[in-house]
């Protein structure tokens, strides 16, 4: 994911970070600087919730007013019954792309789902289909059985992966016991990321941490308040399969258990806004510690837009 500026390559801007980081603010003030100087700039989204029509509330879609008169796609593009994966977001997004460059426009990903981008810009690693046997196997073991597992059979993963991570544990198990051949081979293999044909413009945006879990806070509530609790009603009427994304969103497990009579009130206000921070906190330490350092970080309180985009709104003026 390294930074190619060619003047030989069309734009790509990318403003990525935390939720609640006001990612969404700067893409539209980038994108409305871009069109002042007769440039057409367009978002698109990057966020694994917001590609969900169903959850336009809990994802903070930006509304028409938010949009700031500067064209969104890939919001809500996805029905929730059907699962949209970083394989199908990328695809989505790589004609967006190509499209807006053919018209000559810039494109400006935004958005908090590090995997995403990192399959966009990478490409995906050709995993065949894990045997259902051997995932049903490893999926029936223990935490601590599939840890000392991966131990034994994958002693590279094992050593890069928490201990808690169960999803990782398991997949990299199941990857080595169904192939014959590690995660990190076949990462190794990957293709079809488009890194090496556009002229990259990232941000990453790391706030106080603090100043972010106040505004996550304050957010869930205003969530609650306006809208939330009828979109999980209406989720909930539709019985989907509870293992989607849509149903494990962050806000949708919580309200679930307030209309359920399972929670208060403000015990479904404490569980969203833990629920919100502890996601706000895995995404910094992924957008901390995955992107290369040559990566711009800022802290977006004293953020001026034109400084941190100074090349691209140059090349393109």
């Amino acid at each position: 994911m390294s930074i190619d500026n060619s003047p030989d390559l069309p734009p790509l801007a990318l403003i990525a970070g935390p939720t609640a980081s006001g990612k969404s603010d700067l893409a539209v003030k980038l994108g409305q600087r871009l069109e002042v100087q007769g440039k057409r700039a367009v978002v698109l989204n990057a966020d694994s919730a917001q590609v969900y029509a169903d959850l336009r509330v809990l994802s903070a879609r930006p509304s028409e007013e938010e949009m700031g008169g500067i064209e969104h796609r890939l919001f809500g593009a996805w029905d929730g019954a059907t699962a949209c994966s970083a394989a199908d977001w990328a695809s989505a997004a790589k004609r967006e792309i190509a499209a807006l460059h053919r018209e000559g426009a810039v494109p400006i990903l935004c958005g908090g789902t590090g995997l995403y981008m990192r399959t966009l810009l990478e490409g995906i690693a050709p995993v065949p289909e894990i045997d259902p046997v051997v995932r049903e196997t490893v999926r029936a073991l223990s935490q601590a059985e599939a840890r000392a597992a991966l131990e034994a059979e994958d002693p590279e993963a094992a050593s890069r992966l928490a201990p808690a991570d169960a999803s990782r544990t398991t997949r990299a198990l199941e990857v080595v016991r169904s192939t014959g051949r590690t995660l990190r081979e076949w990462q190794a293999d990957k293709s079809g990321g488009i890194g090496d044909e556009v002229s990259l413009y990232p941000l990453l945006l790391l706030p106080e941490r603090e100043w972010l879990y106040e505004r996550c806070d304050r957010r869930f509530t205003m969530m609650l308040e306006g809208g939330a609790i009828d979109e999980v009603e209406a989720l909930l009427a539709r019985n989907l399969d509870p293992a989607l994304p849509v149903m494990r969103a962050i806000g949708v497990p919580e309200i679930a258990g307030l209309l359920q009579g399972e929670l208060s009130r403000d015990e479904c206000i404490v569980a969203g806004q833990r629920a919100t921070r502890q996601y706000a906190k895995r995404q910094y330490t992924w957008f901390r510690h995955q992107p290369p350092e040559s990566w711009p970080r800022d802290d977006n309180k004293t953020i001026d837009e034109y400084d941190i985009f100074v090349s691209l709104l140059r090349k393109s003026g």
